[in-house]
C-alpha cells in the first residue's frame, strides 16, 4: 500500500512539474486581449457561401447560417467580410500533461502519457458541463495561449511523449487547428487522440480521421428528448460518428455519464447497449461514468454505485465484453478482465497501473487477442 501511494504521489509531481514548464513555454494572453486583424486569422475549412455576405458552418449538424461580422452556435467562427474565419487557431485554452487512462482510453498504450489541449467552447450545452467555464464562454472571455501547431509538436517531442489529445471542450469546433496539429503529429510519429462529443458532420469527421489513432466519444443519453432538453442537440449525429469512426477502422472507446433521473433508467441503458453491440461490435469499450453535481446540475445527487453496477451488469449481459466503471477509484471494474479466461489484464489503481498482462496485444494466460492499440509508435 506504501508502494502504491508513493507511486501516485510520484505520478502527481511529474504532471504538476510537466505542465508547469509547457505552460511557462507558452506566451500568455490577456482574456480581454483583442483577436488579430482578419489577416493574422485562419480562415475556417468545412463552409459554404451562400451570397456576398453570408456563409454557413459546414462542421456540425446545426449548419449555422452566419451573417456578416456575426459567429455561429460554437462563439468562435465568425464571418469576417464573407469568409468564415476560426477565433481559436493556435490559441489553447488549456495545455497539460495527464496520463492516457483519464481520458478515458483504457484499451490504448496503458500508462503512457499525452499532451492534452483544449480550446475554448462548444457546439453542445451539456448542463452538467465540467467544463463549463472553458466550454461556454467565448475565446475572448476565456485566457489563452500562443502555441502553433509545430510549438505543440514541438513540445510532445521535447518531453518525450509520443500521444497527444484534444479533451476538455469539443475539438471539432476547433477543427482546423485540431486537424494540421494532427496532420503534423502524424508526419512526426505521435498519436493523436479525440475525446469528443460526437456531433460533428461526416466528411469533416472522415477527413480528420485519416491523422487520428483513436477516438472517445461521449453518448450522453440514449433519447433524443435527454440531448435536446440537457445538451441542446441531438443523438443521431452521435451515432452515426462511432459508426464512421468504426468504418475507418480507427480505434473507438464510448463513456456514458449516468445522471440521476435524467439517463439513469436501465431499460434505456441497455437499449444503448444493444445498439452498441450490434452497431460496433462487442468488443468496443465501455465506460460508465459516475455523476458528480456540477454546472446547472448542482442540486441532483452523485450516482449510487449501486446504478452503477446495474449498468455494467446490464452490458455485460447483453454481451459487451470491455465494461468499466469511472470516477470510482479503487473499483474492481476499474481493471481490463480477460473475457476468455477472466484473469485480471490490466490492473488499475486510480490513474496508476499496478499489472499489465497483455503482451503483443494478447492475454497472457490464455493467448485471446484483446483489442487496442498495446504499443506507441
Amino acid at each position: 500500500m506504501v508502494r502504491r501511494t508513493i507511486e501516485i504521489l510520484a505520478l502527481i509531481a511529474f504532471v504538476m512539474i510537466t505542465s508547469l514548464l509547457i505552460l511557462n513555454y507558452a506566451t500568455p494572453a490577456s482574456p480581454a486581449e483583442p483577436f488579430p486583424d482578419k489577416e493574422a486569422l485562419t480562415e475556417a475549412r468545412h463552409y459554404l457561401k451562400l451570397d456576398d455576405e453570408t456563409v454557413q458552418c459546414q462542421i456540425c449538424p446545426r449548419k449555422c447560417v452566419i451573417e456578416e461580422g456575426q459567429r455561429g452556435t460554437c462563439r468562435n467562427r465568425k464571418n469576417i467580410e464573407g469568409k468564415l474565419y476560426s477565433l481559436v487557431y493556435a490559441r489553447p485554452c488549456a495545455l497539460n500533461i495527464d496520463p492516457v487512462e483519464k481520458l478515458p482510453l483504457f484499451h490504448v498504450c496503458p500508462g503512457g502519457m499525452r499532451l492534452n489541449l483544449a480550446t475554448a467552447s462548444c457546439n453542445l450545452k451539456c448542463r452538467n458541463c465540467q467544463n463549463w467555464y472553458l466550454s461556454q464562454r467565448a475565446p475572448e472571455e476565456v485566457e489563452s495561449q500562443s502555441l502553433s501547431p509545430e510549438q505543440v509538436v514541438g513540445l510532445a517531442l521535447g518531453s518525450d511523449l509520443k500521444l497527444i489529445s484534444f479533451t476538455y471542450t469539443e475539438p471539432t469546433v476547433g477543427y482546423e487547428y485540431m486537424y494540421d496539429i494532427a496532420k503534423l503529429a502524424e508526419e512526426r510519429g505521435i498519436m493523436m487522440l479525440l475525446n469528443t462529443n460526437g456531433f460533428i458532420n461526416p466528411k469533416p469527421l472522415r477527413e480528420l480521421l485519416q491523422y487520428v489513432d483513436a477516438v472517445n466519444i461521449d453518448i450522453k443519453g440514449f433519447s433524443e428528448e435527454f440531448y435536446a432538453t440537457n445538451c441542446s442537440g441531438e443523438l443521431e449525429p452521435v451515432l452515426r460518428s462511432a459508426m464512421i469512426v468504426k468504418e475507418e477502422l480507427k480505434h473507438l472507446e464510448i463513456v456514458n455519464l449516468i445522471i440521476p433521473t435524467l439517463n439513469d433508467d436501465i431499460s434505456q441503458i441497455r437499449e444503448m447497449c444493444l445498439w452498441i453491440k450490434e452497431n460496433l461490435g462487442e468488443d468496443v469499450p465501455l465506460h460508465f461514468t459516475r455523476f458528480f453535481p456540477a454546472y446547472k446540475l448542482t442540486k441532483l445527487p452523485p450516482t449510487s454505485i449501486d446504478t452503477l453496477e446495474k449498468a455494467r451488469e446490464t452490458a455485460i449481459g447483453v454481451g459487451l465484453k470491455y465494461v468499466y466503471i469511472g470516477n470510482v477509484p479503487g473499483h474492481k471494474a476499474d481493471n481490463t478482465y480477460c473475457p476468455g479466461c477472466g484473469e485480471k489484464l490490466i490492473g488499475r489503481l486510480g490513474l496508476t497501473l499496478t499489472e499489465n498482462n497483455v503482451k503483443g496485444g494478447k492475454c497472457i494466460f490464455c493467448g485471446l487477442k484483446i483489442p487496442g492499440i498495446w504499443n506507441q509508435k
